[in-house]
């Protein structure tokens, strides 16, 4: 009996630890580009021996090193913005994601939403979708408006999330994402 518990734990921890995410299908959508950044390169980041007293290259390390993975979908596709839109109001819902703010400039709507942390300065999840960036000129001369779904797993310090967003070229909306005091 003790041997079929070691057994069936075996098999379901893996599942447990290495669920996909509702996300995870846009990674081979034709419409849908995607940067999916594991905890192993976010390590080998974080260890680069730097000789920099840059403080937000600093704080760029040491959040480097508590980040579990970044996943970034973009898309300028009508079809392939709705479903992801569908799909992270569903994934807000199903994780239990609180919204930490909104912010709307022009065309473009940011939403920021978390899964509380250890203490109030720290989230465990940072998901972001932000659409009607203007990002250039189609050839009719029309504005181009772009979709974009990140998601941050770890031990995230939220004031540090100015740095990941300068050093890594991340959309500068994540800028923002501060809990209030």
């Amino acid at each position: 009996m003790k041997k079929a518990g070691i057994i069936i734990a075996m098999v379901l921890a893996p599942m447990l630890g290495f669920s996909q995410s509702m996300f995870d299908k846009y990674e081979n959508s034709e419409n849908v580009g995607s940067v999916i950044i594991n905890k192993g390169l976010l390590g080998i980041m974080a260890n680069i021996s730097i000789d920099d007293a840059d403080k937000e290259t600093q704080e760029f390390l040491e959040l480097a090193k508590s980040i579990d993975n970044i996943k970034v979908f973009v898309s300028e596709d009508a079809t392939a913005s709705a479903d992801m839109s569908a799909t992270m109001k569903k994934y807000v819902k199903k994780a239990s994601l609180e919204e930490l703010m909104r912010v709307k400039d022009g065309d473009t709507n940011a939403k920021f939403y978390i899964k509380t942390g250890r203490n109030a300065d720290r989230v465990s999840e940072l998901l972001m979708f932000v659409t009607g960036i203007e990002d250039k000129k189609n050839n009719d001369g029309k504005p181009h408006f772009e979709t974009v779904l990140l998601t941050m797993t770890g031990d995230i310090d939220l004031n540090k999330v100015g740095s990941l967003t300068n050093k890594m070229n991340l959309p500068k909306q994540l800028k923002n994402a501060k809990r209030g005091k």
